[in-house]
């Protein structure tokens, strides 16, 4: 259980914006549905096409991390 808890730390603590990324993703769809069920179709339009590019830096950022570290799962053993 110690062990576990501190590798997810240790993960946590080599890129903190990969949760960050999470949250703003997160933040933004939630801006965009909100302008969607308030009617205002063009404001969730430009938020939905944010949220799509804070989800892919996230995603980059966690594929770059990755390599950079050495956890490449393609990689044979």
């Amino acid at each position: 259980m110690t062990e576990d808890f501190l590798q997810q730390e240790k993960k946590r603590v080599r890129n903190p914006f990969v949760p960050i990324g999470a949250l703003v993703t997160a933040g933004v769809l939630t801006a965009g549905l909100i302008s969607f069920r308030q009617g205002n179709s063009q404001l969730g339009q430009k938020l939905m096409r944010a949220r799509v590019v804070v989800q892919g830096a996230t995603v980059a950022l966690m594929v770059g991390t990755a390599f950079y570290y050495g956890e490449n799962p393609w990689r044979s053993s």
